[in-house]
């Protein structure tokens, strides 16, 4: 002991030495250590110093070490614990002990006993709903004037277009009674259309639909019972679907200019100026198209504990009038074309197609695989796949023109406007083994088509026009495609096996052991573990699709004799006022299944509809001119007074509650031009 005192101390002043030989490297002159020189004065003795110091203090050998010592306190008695009575307690926690099989350690104070419950199962947050809703709207107003001569003509009244659609839409609604529905995003109000629906497809049932009160019908057709993979076209079956490009009307001087040709061969014309004129006053192009694929929640088993609603519906009508005037002149003359009058077609496709899933059995049947382990997520509450869609169209393009030859080539356009709404959506969901959905599950479906069309012509001529033109006036075209393609399980619904019931009390309880009969279902062979999906409310899978193409293309065109005939020997006129297209084109791929079997503990309620109808308008009104008429939007600010008696009515757009399109302006700025 002695001798780690000593060596501390020497350490301790070792470390003194150390610093005091640093600091003396850092010096530049070692003058303070220099002795006195030979020619210095001698120094004289100096006496011992002797310290005037005195202590009372005990001088001790250097002993390291810290000396601590607590202060002073008092310690207040409880009452006095019997010993007997902890030692009963530590046997009675031992007991528990052993019944629990719990292993310790070691043995302390009884209290340091701590007594764990059983593990719990651990669930994971489930994937959430998917709701989109997609409103596009166009508005366009092209109604021209065009005057070549250097004549007075007056305006034309063309508000009696919009009145005759107007009609035209209510005469449709016969024929799509879906297409009221609102939007929502509820379960509630999911619930109230599934209803709705199933309730007019139970009377169309009963009663029969209902015809329509005026037009001539070229088909009235519906049915509650359409057969799958079969073609539906104005109301007939057939095998092959209609191709679009076979039908499309020649557009003319709106067709779409081809690629320019690359090479550099000279393009100069050295052939004098014709002397044509040519008048495209339709070839107007709408085209709604609308996709959906969804796919929901991805599972090979599906449990179902409530009721089961799936509703697949599709209406198509189209109403179109296409009466027209052409002078005798004009209609008698050997060059005029031939009417190509007016193409219609409704087609619809219900299909239905089987998910080949992908085997997970064992080849080697010794001994085959089952799932032993499991994966829990859950959803609390409903769960919603909703896709809404709506498009419209609201065209007007009635023109009102006088034309005449020039001596020189002319070509009018004041139609050709294209139309297009594009919506196309893809749903992707998780995957899993086995979805138990703990309430109803609504399937939903629905596709509403309206095409309106309001094309009638006249084409006039006046004293001493060349007869010699060629007149289009019909080739329009009114096409409502739609198909819904359901991807459904290769058996029909089974009945819910009880460790069923089970597996989803056992997930409410949070019990973490998997129940056995999910261990020997077939359905499972294979699974080394199981992905399990639990919702505790409904689940609806919903998509509705509305398209509405509404085209009023009335023209007015008068064909005037040239002012300079002496220029104008064999003129060649063409007037195309039709060559329409109004398009719509909507799709539906739902995977109800992606496996074996879906169990259902409730009711299957399962209905498809299909209505289909056409009518064909022969509207005889006369166009009236403009006169001094006010505007519809003066009318609207200045005058409170109904300017029509009691018998008028506003015409009332639903757009899915969404207005906000009503404020858009037209889309054409130059609604008037005067040549």
């Amino acid at each position: 002991m002695h001798i780690e005192k000593i060596s501390e101390i020497i350490a301790h002043f070792i470390g003194l030495f150390e610093m005091t030989t640093d600091e003396m490297r850092l010096r530049t002159n070692y003058a303070e250590g220099a002795g006195p020189g030979a020619d210095g004065p001698a120094l004289p003795d100096q006496d011992a110093y002797t310290a005037a110091f005195s202590s009372d203090l005990q001088l001790k050998d250097y002993d390291p070490g810290v000396i601590y010592k607590s202060g002073s306190y008092d310690i207040e008695y409880g009452p006095t614990r019997h010993f007997g009575r902890v030692f009963e307690e530590s046997l009675e926690k031992l007991a528990a002990i052993a019944g629990k099989d719990i292993p310790l350690p070691h043995f302390g104070d009884p209290t340091d006993i701590v007594l764990t419950d059983e593990p719990e199962l651990t669930v994971f947050a489930g994937p959430g709903s998917a709701i989109s809703h997609v409103l596009q709207v166009n508005v366009l107003y092209d109604d021209d004037y065009l005057d070549m001569t250097d004549g007075v003509h007056p305006l034309r009244d063309t508000s009696f277009v919009i009145e005759r659609l107007a009609d035209f839409s209510t005469e449709a609604e016969i024929f799509t009674p879906f297409a009221s529905l609102h939007r929502t995003d509820t379960y509630d109000g999911a619930l109230k259309i599934a209803e709705d629906l199933e309730s007019y497809i139970q009377n169309s049932k009963d009663s029969g639909p209902a015809s329509p009160s005026s037009g001539d019908a070229t088909h009235d057709f519906s049915t509650t019972a359409p057969k799958n993979d079969t073609v539906y076209v104005n109301g007939e079956e057939t095998t092959d679907i209609p191709v679009l490009d076979d039908f499309l009307p020649d557009r003319g001087l709106a067709k779409l200019q081809e690629e320019p040709d690359d090479s550099s061969t000279s393009v100069e014309q050295t052939d004098p100026s014709g002397n044509s004129l040519d008048v495209t006053a339709g070839a107007n192009l709408l085209v709604n198209v609308a996709s959906v694929i969804n796919t929901g929640v991805i599972a090979s088993v599906t449990a179902v504990m409530g009721n089961y609603h799936q509703i697949d519906a599709i209406s198509q009508a189209f109403v179109y009038s296409d009466n027209d005037e052409i002078a005798s002149t004009l209609h008698s003359s050997g060059h005029s074309a031939d009417d190509a009058g007016t193409v219609a077609k409704n087609i619809a496709l219900f299909e239905h197609s089987t998910f080949e899933a992908s085997s997970h059995a064992d080849n080697d049947a010794v001994e085959p695989t089952f799932p032993n382990s499991w994966r829990v997520s859950v959803i609390d509450g409903d769960v919603s796949f909703v896709q809404w869609i709506e498009q419209y169209h609201f065209v007007s393009d009635n023109d009102t023109m006088t034309v005449t030859t020039s001596g020189s080539e002319a070509t009018v356009l004041t139609g050709g406007n294209t139309s297009i709404n594009f919506s196309s959506f893809f749903g992707m969901g998780m995957q899993y083994d086995l979805v138990i959905i703990g309430g109803n599950v609504l399937d939903i479906n629905s596709i509403t088509q309206i095409s309106l069309l309001y094309d009638n012509d006249w084409v006039r001529a006046e004293d001493g026009v060349d007869p010699g033109a060629d007149i289009q006036t019909g080739n329009n075209l009114l096409w409502n495609f739609a198909s819904i393609h359901n991807v459904v399980t290769d058996s029909p619904f089974a009945a819910m096996p009880d460790y069923m019931a089970a597996t989803q009390k056992a997930i409410e309880d949070r019990d973490p052991n998997m129940p056995e009969g999910l261990s020997f279902d077939v359905n499972f062979q294979g699974y080394a573990g199981l992905n399990v999906l639990y919702i505790t409310g409904n689940l609806y899978d919903m998509t509705i699709i509305k398209q509405v193409s509404i085209l009023g293309d009335s023209d007015d065109l008068t064909q005037a004799a040239s002012t300079i005939l002496e220029n104008n020997p064999d003129a060649t006129v063409t007037i195309d006022t039709g060559s329409n297209a109004v398009v719509n084109i909507a799709e539906i791929v739902d995977y109800d299944s992606f496996g074996q079997t879906t169990y259902l503990a409730g009711q299957l309620y399962s209905d498809a509809i299909l209505i289909q109808g056409g009518l064909v308008e022969h509207d005889t009104t006369q166009p009236q001119p403009a006169g001094d008429r006010l505007a519809n939007e003066v009318i609207a600010f200045l005058d409170n007074d109904d300017p029509a008696g009691g018998d008028c009515a506003d015409g009332v757009i639903n757009a899915g509650n969404d207005y906000s399109w009503s404020s858009a302006h037209p889309a054409d700025v130059m609604q008037a031009m005067v040549a």
